[in-house]
């Protein structure tokens, strides 16, 4: 698909799709756009009155123009009312357009927005991210693709020239976004930790980043005895993989993205048996994001030291198996009473941000799809966040503003640590079941000792069941966008 910046307005332009975007209640024709209506004998203002479209956002329809039109379709799309409008608003709704010019099987798409008081390259790069987003399809294990049909070959960013930069940045960003879509999508005896590993050498081969790959032996010498605890019923390998990106000159400042990497999640030994284990594939939802953001900013290259960081591994069930009531010791020396095996992330994550703080970076910002709890509190599609630092959380915040990617601050409420705490170790890996959510924040606050540090529960928003805007049904890439947001404008 070809994104063009054109100087065209919508009575320029001819091809298949004209798709222009409505605020709410201001929908009627006047000036260019009843010139328009004119020019299509009246079909503009027909959709607009047969279908009641009031220019809601998500509100959306398209009509057939006459045959000696030089547009043979034309989409309408609602951004809501012009005081909330959001960059968001504008990514949803271009991912409408796109939706329907693909289902209207056209190959050359038009799209023009009303004047705006944004600055046109943040809107290109809305634009971009919302198409390409909505247009994806991973079809890579069907026999034949589900959809033969024409295809969105080119658009036009009508009004919107000399945009090539914007264009560039959205889809790098994008191909970031779309790795973790397919990375967590895929099935677990394909995205094994061995794959993981390999996924990130290629993305070091490619872009020129630097790349660690610390097998079982090397862990060991570590003493990361919770990561390893976790693994150690698996017939297949862990892998700890430590990305590093280094911009020319010296960095502005260091940070480390740590991703939970559990491959697939059997529960271990307290087995998953309430249903959803056939999802556990979506367990490294949290590494497939730090890879997704290694491979966007290697592209976009900023003036940050990043390292990407994940413990991979499974947790399965064997002879070897870890037992309920298992002391583990993490690679900071404390030690953990394993009272529940399918509290695994948090083991893992542990001797990964051990292993981070280690780095003497400025911050660390971990994700996982830790709890179920998060997901009773927020959801599907928000994120949970908990932070030592309100600098670094309002950074975040921000960042996921503007990514479109909701997220919400926690509280880190220390009191409740009383329910991890263990007669025979320094702590227990589970607390009671109220809450839920915050002690696993405060389990993994126990590893980072003086950096400041944001944990982001992703459990929600990893997968979606039905489509919703610019995601389609299945892994969302979410997390991607916001921390490249973070790296990029907080840095």
């Amino acid at each position: 698909m070809e994104f063009r910046g054109s100087e065209l307005q919508y009575l320029q332009w001819s091809g298949d799709a004209l798709a222009i975007g409505l605020f709410e209640d201001a929908v009627e024709l006047t000036g260019e756009l009843a010139q328009l209506n004119e020019r299509l004998s009246g079909a503009l203002q027909e959709l607009i009155t047969e279908t009641e479209f009031k220019g809601k956002e998500g509100n959306s329809a398209v009509t057939r123009v006459g045959a000696d039109s030089p547009i043979r379709k034309i989409i309408i799309f609602g951004l809501g009312k012009k005081e909330d409008l959001k960059l968001e608003t504008i990514r949803r709704g271009a991912a409408a357009g796109a939706r329907l010019a693909k289902k209207e099987k056209c190959q050359t798409l038009g799209l023009q927005l009303p004047k705006l008081n944004i600055a046109p390259a943040e809107i290109v790069q809305a634009l971009v991210e919302g198409i390409e987003l909505a247009l994806y399809q991973d079809n890579r294990y069907k026999s034949e693709p589900e959809d033969k049909g024409p295809q969105v070959q080119q658009v036009d960013l009508l009004g919107f020239p000399n945009q090539e930069e914007a264009i560039a940045r959205a889809r790098q960003i994008v191909s970031g976004v779309i790795l973790a879509r397919q990375m967590v999508a895929a099935p677990a005896n394909e995205m094994t930790p061995m794959a993981m590993a390999d996924t990130a050498v290629a993305i070091a081969s490619e872009h020129g980043l630097a790349v660690e790959i610390l097998e079982r032996e090397d862990c060991e010498k570590l003493g990361m005895g919770a990561f390893l605890g976790v693994a150690q019923a698996s017939e297949l390998p862990p892998k700890f993989i430590h990305l590093t990106y280094k911009p020319e000159g010296t960095p502005r400042r260091k940070v480390a993205i740590v991703g939970k990497g559990l491959t697939f999640d059997s529960g271990g030994l307290n087995i998953k048996v309430q249903g959803g284990i056939e999802t556990m594939k979506m367990d490294m939802g949290g590494a497939a994001a730090t890879l997704g953001a290694a491979k966007a900013l290697a592209q976009l290259k900023p003036d940050v030291e990043v390292h990407f960081i994940s413990a991979v591994t499974e947790n399965m069930i064997s002879g070897k198996a870890l037992h309920p009531g298992d002391i583990l010791k993490a690679s900071n020396g404390k030690t953990i009473e394993v009272n529940n095996t399918d509290a695994e992330g948090r083991l893992t994550l542990a001797d990964a941000l051990i292993f981070a703080e280690k780095l003497a970076v400025d911050a660390i910002v971990d994700l996982a799809t830790l709890t179920g709890a998060c997901v009773i509190a927020l959801g599907d599609e928000i994120a949970g966040l908990w932070s030592t630092s309100d600098a670094l959380a309002s950074e975040l915040l921000a960042a996921a503003e503007k990514a479109g990617e909701k997220l919400w601050r926690m509280p880190l409420e220390e009191k409740y640590f009383e329910g991890l705490k263990s007669q025979i170790a320094d702590m227990k890996n589970t607390g009671p079941r109220s809450g839920g959510s915050i002690t696993a924040a405060l389990f993994l606050k126990q590893f980072v000792k003086d950096t400041p540090w944001a944990h982001l529960d992703i459990a929600g928003p990893v997968w979606t069941e039905k489509e919703n805007g610019y995601n389609n049904v299945g892994a969302t890439g979410y997390g991607v966008r916001t921390l490249v947001n973070w790296v990029l404008d907080k840095a």
